[in-house]
């Protein structure tokens, strides 16, 4: 049955009958008479469908409960035994929300040079669809906010707190300053991270209790798009100070503080809610409590 579920899980990720067949390998036909076997099994509904896929039943969507913590359970499994005879193996998926992308690697470099059997692919998403990911087992961690907005179904390591700094040229205005207030913010063009960004939320917050409103006049999903305009010297941004310091700033680019009225947001690990961990994901884990105590930053 697990193939099966499998199969379901797929049909979970990419809404989709043609991409869920591709994403496990067989054809259309193949998928269609696995998930009809495995209403068959269940005896009910799984799947509203017709010339396309119109969606789960409610025992459908029930359903895929149980096979996320079935199928979890079983790669779990899999894994640990995998481990017991060849040391630790395998591939992490880490979701990274963009603005801490920037710490990523000080958890993957020291991880694989402990367990050089291991690889990973990191992936850049808003941070709903961190939670989207980890919680459809397409993702084995990711990095986000943890203490901003609710998490779900996972647990967390905090790692440090994320603090923020305006990035612009020496000469433009605000540029000469040793810090500057949220409020000020509104004299000049920014660029930010689009709405959907949880980071973007904090910030049009944080400009709110200012007394101002964003009014970016170049908005992107991507941090490297911002950088790119800051480093004209003609745009100016705000971003976590660790991420400047990671992208490395250059005359006549500062990176000036902004005054904190509030705790600045934690960033952190999130993982799956499950017993047992994966080998994988429970080294993961040590590596995260290992960072946090290099940075001693989550107070």
């Amino acid at each position: 049955m697990i193939d099966k579920l499998e199969m379901l899980l797929a049909l979970a990720q990419e809404q989709h009958f043609g991409r869920a067949a591709e994403a496990c390998g067989i054809t259309q036909p193949t998928l269609s008479a696995g998930l009809k076997q495995l209403e068959e099994t269940l005896g009910v509904l799984l799947v509203n469908r017709q010339s396309r896929f119109l969606g789960f039943t409610p025992e459908g969507l029930r359903t895929l409960e149980w096979a996320r913590r079935i199928v979890g359970d079983a790669r779990a499994m899999r894994d640990e035994l995998r481990a017991s005879r060849q040391g630790l193996t395998g591939h992490l998926r880490i979701a990274a929300i963009p603005t801490a992308l920037a710490i990523l690697a000080r958890l993957t470099t020291p991880f694989r040079a402990r367990h050089p059997g291991v690889s990973f692919t990191a992936l850049s998403r808003t941070s709903v669809d961190i939670l989207g990911l980890i919680d459809n087992l397409e993702a084995d961690a990711g990095l986000t906010y943890v203490d901003n907005e609710p998490l779900g179904r996972v647990r967390a390591v905090p790692l440090y707190r994320e603090r923020y700094r305006l990035i612009t040229a020496a000469d433009s205005p605000l540029g000469d300053r040793r810090e500057v207030s949220w409020a000020e913010l509104a004299q000049i063009p920014l660029c930010l991270l689009t709405p959907d960004m949880q980071n973007r939320r904090i910030l049009d917050r944080k400009l709110r209790l200012g007394g101002t409103v964003a009014q970016p006049t170049l908005q992107s999903n991507s941090m490297v798009v911002l950088f790119s305009h800051v480093r004209t010297g003609r745009w100016a941004s705000v971003m976590p100070a660790m991420l400047a310091e990671t992208l490395g700033l250059t005359d006549p680019i500062r990176s000036i503080p902004i005054e904190e009225t509030e705790p600045p947001p934690l960033v952190g690990l999130v993982y799956p809610q499950r017993e047992p961990m994966t080998p994988l994901t429970a080294a993961l884990v040590t590596e995260a409590h290992r960072l946090a105590l290099q940075l001693g930053d989550v107070a």
